[in-house]
């Protein structure tokens, strides 16, 4: 004889099911009932008002504000229209810098943080303890000098 194709994780599953199915009714029943006790008329209705907070009465509609399709902007505005701020020099102490591999490390002076730096975004020939200035970039692992300039 052949063995049943059902296992015992499809059994499982069907026990689930049910379970939920009977559950559901049992709420279903239970609203219905709720209902005929209290006598009204089954679902309450929940209004947002004009702050945005949830309230059982309806909006006045005087309250209603007009607003034309054209003025609603999706997406991100244009760039002109964007306010960017102006790259500035910063200045850092250099932490260390190898000149066999090309590259190094600046420490703000301000905030502390480190920021790499590349040969090819010198100015300036610069060494460990030097202070310089530099701006910011957005590189592929995080902001790196460049225009790093010894003062």
């Amino acid at each position: 004889m052949a063995k049943s194709q059902v296992t015992f994780n499809k059994i499982e599953k069907e026990k689930k099911r049910l379970k939920k199915r009977e559950e559901k009714q049992k709420k279903k029943e239970a609203r219905k009932a709720e209902k005929e006790a209290s006598g009204t008329s089954g679902i309450q209705f929940a209004y947002v008002d004009f702050n945005g907070n949830l309230t059982d009465t309806p909006p006045d509609p005087a309250m209603r504000e007009k607003v034309e399709a054209e003025s609603i902007e999706l997406g991100v505005p244009k760039k002109e229209d964007r306010v960017e701020e102006e790259p500035t020099a910063k200045e850092g102490k250099v932490s260390f810098f190898d000149h066999s591999k090309g590259f190094g490390f600046i420490i703000d002076s301000v905030n502390q943080e480190k920021y790499f730096v590349h040969v090819s975004g010198l100015i300036d020939e610069i060494d460990e303890n030097d202070k310089v200035t530099y701006e910011l970039e957005r590189g592929q692992k995080g902001m790196n000098a460049v225009r790093v300039k010894k003062i």
